[in-house]
């Protein structure tokens, strides 16, 4: 059979399996409306956090409520002033526990994923499957074996203590996630830097950590939103004092037994989510590959 007769039988099998593929008007219309009912059902409550955030709080909640009246930045005005709560020591407490929880957990989930995807050790199976039980059990659980740990290590009430903690948490996901990506890099990448000369960690750090943006940002990103916005672990390892508070524990004080300052409450809600929002910005463009990736079986 000649190339073109080939060729002649398998159009009439392609133009079938595209007719198939093709989805009528109604369903494409059906499919858009689906989506875009959903978009607004997802949306909805963040753009009445943004227009509550505006309103004073005796306007806040109202049996008939419309969007822009008596809009005003006397919320903002207040939160970040500290007229209502110490917002601004709350957000530098947040940002160095999470800068210290990304920079610490993604150093060590990268040596350690990197050693289990290249070597061959005793006790590597069990050490991955180690990080696969303490992912089992919920928070709540772990919060008085891990009072008693840093209460022994004098770290009870400290920051340093309080990143510890959340790296015991963020740590297992990391590893197992960059384990996944570092077996997807052949190799031979690092028996040619062995050849150049490089010792291991050279291999690790020059060669293989440039190839692994993707994991390293989604690894950076998890690591950063634990400790962002958790509130079980910084409620009970911090200090009680006001200005010891990470943002997401601060919040409380605005909705308390007696009163709630729901205004308040959403104007700083909108703040906190702010740099996550940026994070986000700047590591999107590597989190579809790098998921991907990292889901791969090692």
């Amino acid at each position: 059979m000649t190339i073109e007769a080939a060729s002649l039988q398998a159009t009439p099998a392609a133009a079938n399996r595209s007719r198939r593929n093709r989805r009528s008007t109604a369903a494409s219309l059906g499919l858009h409306a689906a989506l875009i009912a959903a978009s607004f059902v997802a949306m909805f409550p963040v753009f009445w956090v943004l227009v509550v955030s505006f309103r004073p709080n005796s306007k806040a909640i109202e049996a008939t409520p419309s969007l822009f009246n008596e809009s005003t930045l006397d919320n903002y005005r207040d939160v970040l002033s500290g007229a209502k709560g110490a917002f601004l020591s709350w957000f530098g407490n947040s940002v160095l526990i999470a800068a210290l929880t990304t920079v610490l957990g993604v150093a060590l989930a990268a040596t350690t994923a990197y050693a289990a995807s290249r070597f061959r050790f005793p006790g590597r199976h069990w050490l991955l499957l180690s990080f696969l039980v303490v992912q089992m059990f919920p928070f709540a659980v772990l919060i008085v074996p891990l009072y008693n740990i840093l209460l022994a290590l004098g770290l009870q009430g400290s920051v340093f203590g309080l990143v510890l903690v959340y790296c015991s948490t963020a740590i297992p996901f990391c590893t197992h996630m960059l384990k996944g990506y570092f077996d997807g890099i052949p190799a031979d990448i690092d028996e040619a830097g062995r050849v150049d000369g490089l010792s291991p960690f050279g291999v690790f750090w020059r060669l293989v950590l440039p190839l692994a943006k993707p994991g390293l940002a989604v690894t950076a990103f998890y690591s950063f939103i634990v400790a962002w916005s958790e509130v079980a672990f910084a409620s009970a390892f911090l200090s009680a004092d006001d200005r010891s508070k990470t943002l997401a524990v601060g919040l409380q004080v605005f909705v308390q037994q007696n009163r709630a300052e729901w205004g308040h409450l959403a104007a700083a809600s909108v703040l906190v989510a702010i740099p996550a929002v940026l994070v986000f910005y700047l590591v999107q463009r590597f989190l579809v590959s790098g998921l991907s990736a990292g889901s791969v079986k090692g």
